[in-house]
């Protein structure tokens, strides 16, 4: 579509308009030193006045093409016998990434475009000269251009283009889209010549061709094609018909003595396409002669069109028509613009050193304040004590920087023997090369002298040997210049093809960020959803719990909602949906995500939390978890360490948590165990039945009853179980088999898999984490452990201990299984296996601080509860709804510290004490009381035999 200049002049189609050309700023008319000088001026100007100047060209160059891209280019035809080049006119659409092609440059209507956003750009030196091709995910362009350097030339602003709207299409919402305008073309510049693989692999910005491209081109004839049929579109037919008549209309016109606006022509009808091509010729005359003053015309061959114009003669009463005077003027104002350029280059030079004077000035005041500061302390110091150790100090620090200027200076001189060193290995280097070179030169020259006469004297023996060595002399060299121009070709073409896998790559790179960022935000509304859902669940359960106050339309209404809420996720509407975190029935390890329960009342508790569970995974994805998880993914050997710990604290990522198992178990163990003793004990089980092995069988189907590898009585799960536990009950005696003992081995093979490596982590934890007599018959040690606990609920939640104790509260009902079964069955699947993962590394302490944390995690709810009745049901429960196990893990280690092990043990073994001696003195009771019954019970047979005697007697 043409439009109309300021200066009164219609430009063509696809060419800019006098406010476009006005931004000179391309990204080969710009060097380097301007783009910084263009910075260092504008880094202190207003954003406004920012955008105003870089509006204003700043390279001294009329020539210099306009932001545009536009020109001439030859298209390869349709398939079939009418296949050929054909000259076609091509612009740049910034907007939609896309080349228009049309028949001239006066065109209406485009003949097609090419959308080169997602394209690849590629030439083939065995090619005609100026060929390359285009190849998007559709098609194959092939194009051509009038000589190599306007090829490269296209090229290269076409992966400029490229550049500049794949990071307008992939721009973060953080980054601004202003700040990416200003730096497209030095972005290009670093793109092309300073990055990754340095300047020297990437082709340098080609030099514009003169006349060839840019909106000049279009008042020059087009590229003479052999026959005129070459340049019509017969793929086409009605753009071609609507542009003849359009041309035809445009004629009329002009023969007319009309102005040239683009409204008037629009309701006109004229001539043929032949009668348009002659006017223009001759209204784009004088500017053409302007334009060739300037630039050297290229040689090409005339047109039919202008053999045309040559032949006709010129009328003489034939006036000049305004595009003559608007060359003129356009001219004049480039001058002008030329001028302006300069002083706006001169100023910002001055103004360049006024800032670096600025910036001396202001090192030394602030070296001056620096000076006045230190004087004024030191004048203001009361005493000569205070002023002389102050001279000490500086005297001291002076001398700590002498020191460490004789340090440096001694590596500076390592450095600088170690690179005359360097410098000379590589001279001897290159030295022994360029003799190489010269010997191997030599000796081809002497080969080749001795070698000729003998190849050529049967040919021509009347030729004498020094003509033949001549000419073999000179077709060699020949042959060696053609072969560096093959050399430099084949470089030309390896740097613009790393220029272009780089630039793809970056393109890569950023669609993968973008992509990223898209899933993180899908991430964010997922949960934010999650919650919203969930809160509506809470209002649900909330109406439920007063619904017998409700009338009987509402109390059918809330149940209706409630049946809703409880069906989500099987409806057909949640299966259509696309949903990129689904809550799948089972987690990682087989647990059930949404625990089925029978009450209503615990069912939308149970949805809920897994609602809740969701929306922090899902929040926790991107700034916790997948960072934690690229350290797990580089991590190497372990080893025992702080930062260690501090990862397992945080969670082991399910793909590494299996490993890290076995390593801590394997250091726990590693002193008692040994190859082959597993199997013994299996054999053992064969041969001899243990007094365990019955509560072991009738535990089996008790264990993990959320869990589906533990929900068939036939599951290889279960037979593993019973091989394990069966096995300990050999391997420890004195606890044979406690209940209990079947979550944790149950748990072991959950994440070891291997029912060897679950049978040693049990012992690990029975035999060499836990105290003694936790699991014995006695289980003394877990007894003490409720005492322990009690103490340190008291100390770091006075509280709710308080609360507890004023409605006589006995925690060990709720804690007791805690401890034994290291929170088996009260936790959720995520967090439990995060508390196994640093009570295996550190010990109990963890159990203590994890119980310690789960009633801080609920603190505020319990105190609100004023039952005894009602508080014992919420402490069976609570912590099921525990779903923030990040929140719960830093209350743990952060809010509970200090937590130092040696207070544990001796607050054990205080507690030990007291339970021993309450045990032997309650063992004295009982032998007491067994005492007293015997002989009551001795006295009674005694009278009891004789009545007997009497009876009998009588």
């Amino acid at each position: 579509m043409e439009e109309e200049s300021e200066l009164g002049q219609t430009t063509p189609s696809g060419v800019s308009s006098e406010s476009d050309q006005a931004s000179l700023e391309d990204a080969d008319s710009i060097t380097s030193e301007e783009v910084g000088v263009v910075k260092e001026a504008d880094s202190d100007l207003p954003q406004g006045d920012l955008e105003k100047l870089q509006l204003k060209p700043i390279k001294e160059d009329v020539d210099a093409p306009s932001k545009k891209l536009c020109g001439y280019l030859h298209k390869l035809g349709a398939k079939g016998p009418l296949k050929n080049w054909k000259s076609r006119w091509f612009s740049y659409d910034e907007k939609k990434c896309q080349l228009y092609y049309y028949r001239t440059p006066q065109d209406l209507n485009h003949l097609g475009s090419i959308d080169f956003s997602h394209a690849t750009f590629s030439y083939q030196l065995e090619a005609e000269e100026g060929m390359f091709e285009i190849k998007t995910p559709s098609r194959t362009f092939v194009l051509k251009a009038v000589n190599r350097q306007t090829m490269l030339y296209w090229l290269q602003q076409l992966q400029l283009k490229r550049w500049e709207y794949s990071n307008r299409q992939t721009t973060l919402p953080f980054s601004s889209p202003v700040t990416f305008a200003q730096n497209s073309i030095p972005l290009l510049h670093l793109l092309l010549n300073n990055e990754a693989l340095g300047g020297e692999e990437f082709l340098s910005p080609v030099k514009t061709p003169t006349g060839l491209v840019g909106e000049k081109a279009a008042f020059l004839p087009a590229p003479q094609q052999p026959a005129v049929i070459q340049n019509i579109s017969l793929k086409h037919p009605w753009t071609e018909i609507h542009t003849t008549c359009h041309s035809i209309r445009d004629g009329s016109e002009v023969e007319g003595g009309g102005a040239w606006e683009w409204g008037e022509w629009s309701g006109m009808s004229g001539q043929s396409q032949s009668v348009t091509s002659h006017i223009l010729s001759d209204t784009t005359r004088k500017g053409v002669e302007d334009v060739a003053q300037e630039e050297p015309k290229p040689q090409q061959k005339s047109s039919p069109s202008s053999s045309w114009k040559k032949d006709r003669k010129p009328n003489a009463s034939h006036s000049p028509l305004p595009c003559d005077t608007a060359v003129l003027k356009r001219m004049k104002s480039c001058d002008g613009c030329t001028r302006l350029q300069q002083q706006v280059l001169t100023l910002r030079k001055d103004l360049q050193s006024q800032k670096d004077l600025v910036k001396l000035l202001h090192k030394a005041v602030e070296t001056a304040q620096q000076e006045k500061r230190t004087c004024n302390s030191f004048l203001s110091a009361p005493g000569e004590e205070e002023r002389l150790e102050m001279i000490q100090h500086k005297v001291r620090h002076i001398a700590e920087l002498d020191s460490r200027i004789e340090v440096l200076e001694k590596e500076k001189k390592e450095l600088e023997q170690n690179l005359n060193l360097q410098d000379a290995h590589v001279e001897e280097l290159r030295q022994h090369v360029q003799m190489l070179m010269e010997k191997n030169n030599a000796s081809q020259q002497v080969i080749l002298k001795l070698s000729e006469p003998f190849g050529t004297s049967d040919a021509d023996p009347h030729r004498s040997p020094s003509t033949i060595t001549t000419e073999a002399f000179h077709k060699q060299q020949e042959e060696n210049e053609h072969l560096k121009d093959d050399l430099e070709a084949y470089r030309v073409q390896n740097k613009f093809l790393n220029s272009e896998m780089h630039q793809v790559t970056r393109m890569w790179r950023n669609s993968v960020e973008q992509e990223e960022h898209l899933l993180r935000k899908c991430a964010f509304l997922e949960a934010r959803n999650c919650q919203i859902e969930s809160k509506y669940l809470i209002v649900l359960r909330r109406l439920q719990t007063t619904i017998a106050d409700l009338d009987g339309d509402h109390r059918e209404l809330v149940k209706r909602l409630i049946q809703e809420a409880l069906q989500w996720g099987v409806g057909a509407g949640e299966q259509q949906a696309v949903t990129l975190h689904p809550v799948s029935e089972h987690d990682a390890y087989g647990f059930e995500t949404v625990p089925t329960y029978e009450v209503e009342d615990i069912k939308l508790l149970a949805r809920i939390q897994a609602l809740e569970i969701k929306s922090n995974n899902l929040r926790n994805e991107e700034t916790s978890e997948k960072p934690l998880r690229a350290k797990w993914a580089n991590t190497g050997e372990l080893t025992p360490s702080v930062d260690l710990k501090n990862r397992i604290r945080c969670g082991i990522p399910v793909e590494y948590r299996q490993r890290v198992w076995k390593w801590i178990v394997n250091r726990r163990v590693q002193h008692m165990r040994c190859p082959g003793h597993y199997e013994k004990l299996l054999k053992k089980c064969e041969t001899a039945t243990h007094p365990s092995s019955k509560q072991i069988e009738l535990d089996l189907n008790r264990t993990l009853i959320n869990n589906k590898h533990f929900a068939s009585p036939s599951s290889e799960f279960i037979q593993k179980l019973r091989r394990v536990l069966l096995a300990f009950s050999w391997q420890n005696p004195t606890v044979g088999y406690c209940q209990g003992l079947n979550r944790l081995t149950a748990i072991a093979l959950l994440v070891l898999l291997e029912e060897e490596e679950a049978f040693w982590c049990l012992v690990a934890i029975v035999e060499t984490i836990m105290p003694p007599d936790y699991y014995s018959k006695t289980m003394t040690d877990s007894q003490v452990d409720q005492r322990v606990f009690q103490d340190l609920l008291l100390e770091k939640l006075p509280r709710l201990m308080a609360h507890f104790k004023q409605h006589s509260v006995d925690l060990s009902l709720i804690t007791f299984n805690w401890f034994l079964v290291i929170f088996v069955d009260s936790l959720v699947s995520d967090i439990l296996l995060r508390v196994w993962d640093a009570f295996l590394y550190e010990g109990t302490k963890v159990i203590f601080r994890y119980a310690l944390a789960l009633f801080r995690y609920n603190e505020e709810e319990i105190l609100k509860i004023q039952d005894n009745l009602e508080i014992y049901q919420y402490l069976r429960l609570f912590t099921k709804t525990v779903s923030d196990g990040r929140k719960l893990m830093n209350i743990a280690f952060t809010e509970m510290n200090p937590f130092p092990m040696r207070q544990l043990r001796n607050r054990r073994m205080a507690h030990l004490e007291k339970f021993r001696a309450e045990l032997s003195e309650l063992e004295k009771m009982q032998e007491e009381y067994t005492k007293h019954r015997v002989n009551h019970k001795d006295k009674d047979l005694d009278t009891g035999g004789s009545e007997d005697e009497e009876m009998g007697g009588g």
